[in-house]
């Protein structure tokens, strides 16, 4: 099967919203009236982001979610999106069940994949992903006040536990390293409680390289710093890490690092004003996605961890750097 054979079987189908899809050298897009166009790319390359026994529909579903929930982090509403692919081989096999995953993720979100290009090499998958958003109303990092409330949505913890137990530093049971697998292979976007929090967050990210690294990011665009309440934030745990820490598989101390510093949970991390409680909740429900108050910015630069007293945390927590 060559080049084109394979674009055409797995990744060519007609658009509905996008003025031009596949076929052509340019894919043209028409936002609607009153709408900025929010672009965000992420690669994702094997051996540095995926282990290469992966399921494919797995991949294919993180390839896009991991970009979806870029336009998340902005507000944003999802539109189309490019896949630049690089395969050792065309492999049918690996192909069929990996557009599936890729394809159905883009349907559930209205989604179109509107262009690319495909080459031979190591695998390497680069998408780059256009969403829509309302002129002037996009959650930007830069947003966070001094005595914003500090929340997170979902729960964080199970991707790092999957990892570290393929890594073999953990060992599961089967059925719960499924659980936790699920968790890190195919990620839900929060791109329904990204819309419903424009023009009620100050700030928004999403938890990609571990939350206290990624909440750095806001609190240096913002100038502005943080205390979050640890014995709060621990309870973000996930459901398999919490239970592999009450059956004495993880102790306390890794419990914490995975909530913190764990990575790949793709939830958002955002700020809202302190009279805005009631419209984050509304925006909660509104997505059917639970969120956490875990702490406060303040304008002293820096970023606290505080216990139930108060009493500052020393430990540092390392997140994800692709060069580190």
């Amino acid at each position: 099967m060559g080049e084109f054979d394979l674009i055409a079987r797995y990744f060519t189908r007609p658009t509905a919203k996008a003025v031009l899809g596949v076929g052509d050298d340019c894919a043209l897009l028409q936002p609607a009236a009153g709408m900025q166009l929010a672009i965000s790319s992420d690669m994702l390359v094997e051996g540095q982001h995926f282990f290469a026994n992966v399921d494919p529909g797995a991949l294919g579903h993180k390839a896009l979610a991991v970009n979806l929930s870029d336009l998340a982090a902005c507000g944003a509403k999802p539109l189309a999106f490019t896949l630049a692919l690089a395969l050792p081989r065309a492999d049918e096999a690996w192909l069929a069940p990996f557009s599936r995953g890729l394809l159905a993720l883009a349907d559930a979100h209205g989604c179109e994949l509107v262009g690319g290009d495909t080459t031979q090499g190591p695998l390497n998958i680069c998408i780059t992903v256009f969403g829509e958003v309302p002129q002037g109303q996009a959650l930007l990092r830069s947003g966070a006040q001094e005595g914003d409330d500090l929340y997170v949505s979902g729960t964080l913890g199970d991707a790092r536990l999957a990892l570290e137990t393929m890594r073999g530093t953990v060992v599961l049971p089967a059925a719960l390293l499924e659980q936790a697998k699920s968790r890190l292979e195919q990620p839900t976007p929060r791109v329904a409680l990204g819309q419903a929090l424009r023009g009620v967050a100050s700030a928004a990210i999403d938890v990609s390289d571990g939350l206290l690294g990624d909440l750095q990011h806001i609190l240096r665009a913002s100038g502005a710093g943080a205390t979050i309440d640890a014995s709060i934030a621990i309870n973000l745990i996930a459901a398999c890490a919490h239970t592999s820490w009450a059956t004495g598989i993880i102790s306390f101390e890794q419990q914490l690092e995975y909530v913190l510093a764990g990575g790949d949970d793709y939830e958002l991390a955002f700020t809202a004003p302190v009279s805005a409680r009631n419209a984050v909740l509304a925006a909660s429900q509104q997505a059917q996605t639970p969120v956490t108050r875990i702490g406060s910015i303040e304008k002293e630069p820096g970023l606290r961890l505080v216990d139930t007293q108060g009493q500052a945390l020393t430990r540092h927590f390392s997140s994800f750097d692709h060069f580190a």
